[in-house]
């Protein structure tokens, strides 16, 4: 279980025991008022077992404070949302996580997608995506299920051709150039991409090299030792301290040492940088 979702799940919990408490009901005063094993109560309150709603709504009434049913429920789903860590996630590998996509794109018919440096998984030929899956597979160490994955992203682009979808994505320039595959794979790609120009329902934006950016157009990341990563994310920034996390950045950080050029060949880069730029 990932430690973000176990400590949200334990403060769940903290908030039961809490409305339990205030109520003056022992555990087994209120697994008997809802007709449940003392067990049950027990496991909510010290977050070894996930509530339902139906769960929080029965606990909420129970307690005398069917008022904070509403807060109970958002503080799950909460949870569930933001608890999604790709460890969790890629746990039986990634046609899982293609499924669950699936899933909840057929209940999207506006997509508006960014992407700075790989190509956009609903745009990926079946050869593209499969040597992205496998170096995720490398990253985060996970099962193998990569032809699988593949089918699934691949049955996904079908809804390109749906009627009543649009798709609205823009990539960076660096997508067309990033060898994350060899260069065979990524021309047949861009030959794809080509085709899809004029397909209705897709429009496909490319920012180039040059462009004014109004953004940053990729997020970034610290490592404080190996104690602590500050991430920023569009919605928040995060503060990571659990050592599954921290080993991840690690891995991410050591993957783009070792892609950097150093000493006199990063002077050269800068030098080239500059004289680019074409001023005094």
């Amino acid at each position: 279980m990932s430690t973000d979702f176990q400590y949200a799940r334990v403060a769940l919990g903290a908030r039961l025991r809490e409305l339990r408490t205030d109520r003056r009901l022992t555990g087994r005063q209120l697994a008997a008022l809802l007709g449940w094993p003392q067990s049950k109560v027990s496991k909510l309150e010290t977050g070894r077992q996930t509530a339902t709603a139906d769960d929080l709504r029965a606990w909420a009434s129970g307690t005398g404070r069917p008022e904070a049913a509403p807060e109970l429920v958002t503080r799950l789903r909460n949870l569930e949302s933001r608890s999604r860590t790709w460890r969790r996630q890629l746990s039986a590998g990634h046609k899982p996580v293609q499924d669950a996509l699936t899933a909840e794109s057929e209940r999207t018919r506006t997509f508006r997608v960014w992407e700075g440096a790989m190509i956009v998984g609903m745009l990926q030929t079946a050869e593209y995506a499969r040597h992205v899956f496998t170096r995720y597979a490398d990253l985060h160490q996970t099962v193998r299920d990569t032809e699988e994955a593949v089918q699934a992203r691949v049955r996904r682009q079908e809804m390109l051709y749906a009627p009543g979808r649009t798709f609205h994505i823009v990539m960076g320039e660096a997508a067309l150039r990033s060898l994350v595959c060899p260069p065979p794979v990524l021309a047949a790609q861009l030959d794809r991409l080509t085709g899809l120009l004029g397909l209705a329902g897709v429009s496909l934006g490319i920012v180039p090299f040059d462009a004014v950016l109004n953004l940053p157009p990729a997020n970034g990341f610290w490592l404080h030792d190996d104690r602590l990563v500050i991430a920023e994310d569009w919605h928040a920034e995060l503060w990571l301290d659990d050592a599954d996390s921290v080993r991840l950045y690690r891995r991410v950080w050591q993957a783009l040492a070792d892609s950097a050029v150093y000493g006199a060949d990063a002077h050269r880069v800068i030098v080239r940088a500059r004289r680019a730029l074409d001023v005094p």
